[in-house]
């Protein structure tokens, strides 16, 4: 999508880390963004911070993991500005521990926000990009977890992987058409993501562990991550140039390297038996 200029955003996990980095883009690109985010204090303050009432900026509370009140945030998005064209399902948590142990309040948080929240934002505003006709993108935040696979978080490692399989098949389906679909799988960013337990619901129950191993090491990589606002940039250049995936530390292609050449080994094997 090249000409973005007075087109409107819709972003989750909106109002800190990537989803305001990219808020922040859109904004000084002549866009106009709806802000959607669990939070309604920080929601508040990022709302000032993109310029208060003179910019056209919203914002909505949303639950991502529940499908009525994306809905809900979707109607409220184009009741204000009308017409949506970019749509970003960046909303994200983490929960960590042993696979044998993790509880299942852990797995249906991490799949309720990080899968579920993405399909949820699909089905909410593809019918009505597709209806106004002129075009748009979906961006849809997966983590490069989803190659790497690393111990101890295994559900966030299931539902990026399904972010990225769910984002390859909805480009297959949109091949062709004015709508392009980019998924992120950025490393290490400078955000709040290892506090990502401040909104769970309680319906959710207790975590597995409240200090998973590695925690500590994990929230210091995570200090020593990139500025959210190069992740937004690699975003803003995969949607003009409709770029499926999109990552963002160049350092890290062994990783993605050693990944498909095992599978590779793997499938020549099929040749020897």
């Amino acid at each position: 999508m090249r000409d973005v200029k007075g087109k409107t955003a819709f972003v989750t996990g909106g109002a800190s880390g990537i989803g305001l980095a990219m808020a922040q883009a859109f904004t000084a690109a002549g866009m106009k963004v709806m802000l959607a985010d669990i939070e309604q204090d920080a929601l508040n303050t990022a709302l000032i911070s993109l310029g208060g009432a003179d910019a056209e900026v919203r914002g909505v509370v949303c639950d991502v993991a529940d499908r009525a009140a994306v809905q809900r945030a979707a109607g409220e998005t184009v009741a204000a500005f009308g017409k949506v064209h970019i749509v970003c399902n960046n909303a994200g948590v983490g929960a960590g521990g042993e696979m044998e142990v993790i509880s299942p309040g852990d797995w249906e948080w991490v799949i309720g926000v990080n899968l579920m929240g993405v399909i949820y934002g699909i089905e909410a505003f593809l019918p009505h990009i597709k209806t106004h006709g002129e075009g748009g993108h979906i961006v849809n935040t997966a983590s490069f977890a989803a190659i790497t696979s690393p111990a101890g978080i295994g559900p966030y490692n299931v539902t990026k992987a399904a972010v990225v399989s769910l984002s390859e098949t909805l480009a297959a389906e949109l091949a062709g058409t004015a709508i392009g679909v980019s998924v992120l799988l950025p490393g290490f960013v400078r955000t709040r993501a290892a506090e990502s337990a401040r909104n769970r619901a309680a319906r959710y129950g207790k975590r597995t562990v409240e200090a998973p191993a590695g925690a500590t090491s994990h929230a210091a990589m995570v200090s020593a991550g990139i500025d959210p606002q190069e992740v937004a940039r690699r975003v803003m250049t995969a949607i003009h140039d409709n770029d499926l995936y999109v990552f963002t530390q160049p350092e890290y292609r062994s990783f993605a390297e050693e990944k498909f050449r095992n599978i590779l080994v793997a499938h020549d094997k099929s040749a020897l038996s």
